[in-house]
């Protein structure tokens, strides 16, 4: 699907230059709702931004770009001439910082735009709908004001807001994986008990098995590498906390009660949200400036110890292929992409993301008078989901992707470097544990509220 999304948006755009999103993908995608197709039309948008950050950030970048003559200040052909580029700033965190700058404000003015919509006919429809190379030229304009933005404190200043931005899109992570878990429940349960075949309950016994196993040998790595006997306390408690924590939504999700308010509760979600959670801790534990509780993955595989600022790189360098960078971006994949095609049925999750119930992705399509099959607009009648909503949260994406590709290392103005901070500890570990009371809430809520529809 993101292979036939790029090729038919990239091939229509001359011919479709203020084309809806149907028109977009009339060819590849015809059974497609117009709403899912617009979504993945703007996720790509924020994907194509990210591979672009990624390629500013791969190690070598500065170093090959400084060959070229005439290119770069210091460049190692000519040395007095004026008006070059400055390849500390198209490379590096402050590429990442910049281009993620330009995405967060693209997605932020069209969040305002779109406030209040409440169906296709709406004039402002039209523009989230269609005029897809002119959004296309306004992001590449505002990307290219962002890299004339000068130093000064901008990366610090930023820094904070995408520390705000990327806990508020944890909690979002959470809540999608939430809606994932309940929906894949469902589903398999309702299929074992419609059919003769129990391979679904074998599948899903299988998987929260393997989820529980996955997070219990976290657990453990985590009291043997990132802890010491007479140090690393904030680990320990860390630790210890967010194991309690898993082990009582684990305990809660089965409860009698529970269970006859909330029929597609299991473990299945609990073994799920847990994982999610001892990645959430280790992610934060990566983050400790304190190299005694913070090893390198390096000198974890190649017991080697290191006292340095890294082991993987040199001080003050950004090392975006760090393995809980890497995970990290497997996440965001996934739930950028589920947010783009979700239909859940699930009403608290709906309330919560500001979505409606709607019909799953692709459809039947409707056969124009030219015989092509097009995309149906399913919302003469309302929007589906929150188109104000849905660009703060592909805003807030962009945040939490440039502190992932910098490893949510704080900027430091003297020494134009980078470094671990406490600060984003801290904003990992809450993020978590509110992560955890939200899924508690979503389990509790139909009993403390037996009136209101939880289904």
């Amino acid at each position: 699907m993101g292979a036939c999304l790029a090729l038919c948006s990239l091939a229509s755009c001359a011919s479709c230059l203020c084309g809806s999103a149907p028109c977009l993908l009339c060819g590849c995608c015809p059974s497609s709702n117009n709403s899912t197709i617009t979504r993945l039309i703007f996720s790509f948008f924020l994907l194509l931004g990210t591979m672009v950050s990624v390629i500013m950030i791969l190690p070598g970048m500065e170093t090959q770009l400084r060959k070229i003559p005439l290119f770069c200040q210091g460049g190692t052909a000519v040395t007095d001439i004026e008006n070059k580029v400055n390849c500390d700033v198209i490379v590096g965190y402050k590429s990442v910082y910049r281009m993620c700058f330009a995405m967060t404000c693209f997605f932020f003015l069209f969040s305002v735009i779109m406030i209040r919509v409440r169906s296709s006919k709406d004039p402002r429809a039209a523009i989230q709908n269609g005029f897809w190379f002119f959004k296309f030229l306004i992001l590449i304009g505002i990307t290219v004001g962002a890299f004339f933005i000068p130093n000064g404190t901008f990366h610090t200043v930023w820094f904070y807001f995408g520390l705000v931005g990327s806990f508020i899109f944890i909690l979002i992570q959470l809540i999608l994986l939430i809606d994932f878990a309940h929906n894949w429940n469902k589903v398999w349960v309702e299929k074992a008990e419609n059919s003769d075949n129990k391979c679904w309950f074998a599948g899903l016994l299988s998987f929260t098995i393997l989820y529980y196993a996955l997070a219990f040998t976290a657990v453990v790595l985590f009291y043997v590498y990132y802890t010491q006997p007479e140090d690393c306390t904030e680990h320990k408690v860390f630790i210890s906390l967010n194991l309690i924590f898993c082990i009582i939504i684990s305990v809660v999700s089965i409860l009698p009660k529970i269970q006859e308010a909330q029929p597609h509760s299991g473990l299945l979600q609990a073994s799920l949200i847990s994982l999610y959670t001892m990645y959430v801790t280790w992610s934060a534990m990566t983050n400790n400036p304190n190299r005694k509780c913070n090893p390198s993955l390096l000198s974890l595989v190649s017991n080697v110890n290191t006292t340095g600022p890294s082991a993987d790189s040199t001080p003050g360098q950004v090392q975006w292929w760090d393995a809980q960078g890497v995970v990290g971006l497997v996440i965001f994949l996934f739930c950028t992409l589920y947010a783009s095609i979700r239909s859940s049925s699930n009403t608290q999750v709906n309330k919560l993301m500001q979505t409606e119930k709607g019909e799953e992705f692709g459809g039947e399509g409707k056969v124009g008078e030219d015989g092509i099959r097009r995309a149906v607009d399913n919302e003469e009648e309302r929007v589906t989901y929150s188109y104000s909503f849905f660009h703060f949260h592909l805003c807030l994406a962009s945040l939490y992707i440039m502190m992932t590709l910098t490893n949510w290392y704080q900027p430091d103005t003297t020494t134009q470097a980078m470094q671990s901070s406490m600060p984003a500890v801290w904003v990992k570990m809450s993020s978590s544990w509110l992560g955890l009371g939200l899924y508690l809430w979503t389990l509790i809520a139909p009993l403390i509220f037996p009136d209101r529809d939880f289904s």
